[in-house]
């Protein structure tokens, strides 16, 4: 490729409205243009750098055993109703009509239609275990679209859908993606962690993500240095940091805490350590009769430890509030306790509720709470001979550095992550919904055992930029850099000898399958050289006439600090050992 051949359209300054780094490298690289919010069109050198993952992701899920085709962009809604999902999916899933006043919709996912082609193609279990995916459009009305292609409505996603016979195959299956997703990440040349996850939305048992490491990631992963345990903050076990309740050494006593609502500003009024006291949160559940009426509420009272925050994926997950939950109004609260939050505590309530500790807090003695009276809490509260014991213990909190890892080896570490790929087994909730089912063995009709894996081809762009950037641009890896090798001809227009040996060079790298771009726009070195770090090609030669006079070239690599000399006649065998190097 001649540079003045091709398109390049970079910015010095990035639009005003640009959020993180990658957002406003991509835009003043020219790989996007933006068009509406969380819309973009990908210009010629973006879209080289997404056909590279692509290609990645299409070898190693063909390698799996995956078989590649196309779902449609718009869905019919009776697929979805099937499964309950039109009215679940909220707002993010754009609806429509057609001319005859037909419900459609832009697919944010495809467990729907996939499953209705495994219900109407897959019979037997003769034709079992099949894996089916897809490299598509998605469009999710995010309500904030923001940070670029990290969270914009329009993306590219590889979704992939297998299909077993029973548990133990869909296991294997499921084995065989998170293995193929390691070798994805890994020839992508990415740093990333794999790590246990919630199902979240989409249902199911096994869980993970594939996390890119960012110090700008939105996720927290929480891992064990010194073994292989690794989760998302979601999902990572928070141990009871006191392994037995001590004895009641004090006597309890209101005390007067005058404007002070929290737990850390109690904390400094009385002196006492942040770890000594209790916060108190009130959820509530809506109670509905056998015709779905609201007939009231079920107020529950949470307890934590001052220092530690709430994990609502875990509250969510404690019997009672599995069905959901939301923060209690003010008015149920001023209902069960008789005073303002700030001040509420598990003692001396006006009305009974529901009592969840977590493991930590059950543990703990002669602790501070709120006095369930405006500006007063109570000091050495104990379980037992001050307040019931708690009706449930669950852990509750988010763990936080330094707490023990659940494996026992060692202590948790707290990184952030951008998710860019997530691996589900399903078992069978859409199989079982949409009655898909093949015939077994002994003939009797058995519903698919599915699992459904993901990731983020555009969004990928942005994760590794996020990882891999510096003041003067991008660095990309070399697998997904739009252009491995850049050719830098200074006086391409005043030099024969400069035109000759970088054609030279040029013709030499793509004779050998090399992926090079020839810089001959005759631009200021200046000039040259900054668009080609902005766009972050990860080797540069530069020949001008001063170096070929002595016989020399100049090679610098993208993160190198300091160009390296190398003789004209040593250029090529140079280069390919380079980029065997970095392959």
């Amino acid at each position: 490729m001649r540079a003045s051949q091709y398109f390049i359209s970079t910015l010095k300054e990035a639009p005003s409205d640009a959020e993180v780094v990658s957002q406003k490298l991509m835009l003043r690289a020219g790989f996007i243009r933006k068009v509406a919010a969380g819309i973009y069109s990908y210009l010629p050198i973006g879209l080289r750098v997404i056909r590279k993952v692509e290609n990645i992701v299409r070898e190693e899920m063909n390698r799996a055993g995956a078989l590649e085709l196309v779902m449609p962009l718009v869905q019919p809604a009776e697929l979805w109703d099937e499964t309950g999902r039109w009215e679940k999916m909220g707002a993010e899933m754009l609806r429509f009509k057609d001319r005859h006043e037909r419900d459609f919709a832009l697919q944010p996912t495809s467990e729907e239609v996939v499953t209705d082609i495994a219900r109407q193609e897959l019979r037997s279990y003769r034709q079992l275990p099949k894996n089916f995916y897809q490299i598509q459009t998605k469009f999710r009305d995010e309500r904030r679209p923001r940070f670029g292609v990290m969270r914009g409505r329009e993306f590219t996603m590889k979704d992939a859908y297998s299909f077993d016979r029973d548990v133990e195959a869909a296991d294997r299956s499921y084995d065989a993606m998170y293995a193929a997703y390691c070798r994805i990440f890994d020839r992508l040349g990415l740093t990333y962690r794999a790590v246990a996850a919630d199902t979240g939305a989409i249902g199911g048992d096994r869980s993970h993500e594939f996390q890119v490491i960012a110090d700008t990631g939105e996720d927290a992963i929480v891992y064990c240095p010194d073994s292989d345990y690794a989760a998302n903050i979601e999902l990572a076990e928070a141990l009871p940091l006191l392994a037995q309740r001590g004895e009641p050494r004090k006597t309890l006593e209101k005390t007067p805490t005058p404007g002070a609502a929290t737990c850390k500003e109690v904390a400094v009024l009385l002196g006492v350590p942040l770890e000594t006291t209790v916060k108190s949160l009130v959820l509530a559940t809506d109670d509905v009769d056998d015709a779905g009426k609201p007939v009231g509420a079920t107020v529950w009272l949470l307890l934590l430890r001052g220092d530690h925050e709430l994990n609502e994926v875990k509250a969510g997950k404690v019997p009672g509030l599995t069905a959901g939950f939301r923060f209690a109004t003010e008015a149920e609260i001023l209902e069960h306790f008789g005073s303002e939050p700030g001040y509420l505590g598990p003692v001396g309530m006006r009305k009974p509720v529901k009592v969840i500790a977590d493991r930590t807090v059950v543990n703990m003695s002669d602790f501070v709470c709120g006095a369930n009276e405006a500006d007063y809490h109570l000091t050495g509260v104990n379980w037992g001979r001050d307040l019931a014991e708690p009706d449930l213990v669950a852990d509750l909190r988010n763990v936080v550095e330094g707490d023990q890892s659940p494996d026992g080896k060692g202590k948790l570490a707290i990184q952030r992550g951008i998710e860019v790929g997530h691996v589900f087994y399903l078992g069978t909730k859409y199989s079982k919904a949409m009655n898909a089912t093949f015939l077994d063995e002994d003939g009797k009709p058995k519903h698919f055992e599915m699992g459904c894996y993901g990731i983020g081809v555009t969004r990928i762009l942005g994760a590794a930029i996020e990882q891999g950037h510096d003041a003067r641009g991008i660095i990309w890896p070399d697998a997904i850099a739009p252009f491995r090798v850049v050719v830098c001809p200074v006086g391409w227009g005043k030099s024969e000898a400069v035109r000759a040996e970088a054609t030279k060079v040029y013709e030499h790298l793509v004779a050998t399958g090399v992926d090079a771009i020839l810089d001959d726009r005759d631009e200021r070195p200046g000039v040259m050289f900054a668009d080609w770090e902005l766009i972050g090609v990860p080797h540069r030669i530069v020949i001008g006439e001063r170096g070929l006079k002595e016989g020399m070239a100049e090679y610098l690599g993208r993160r190198d600090s300091e160009a390296t000399k190398v003789a004209i006649g040593e250029i090529a065998s140079f280069l390919d050992a380079k980029l065997l190097q970095s392959a």
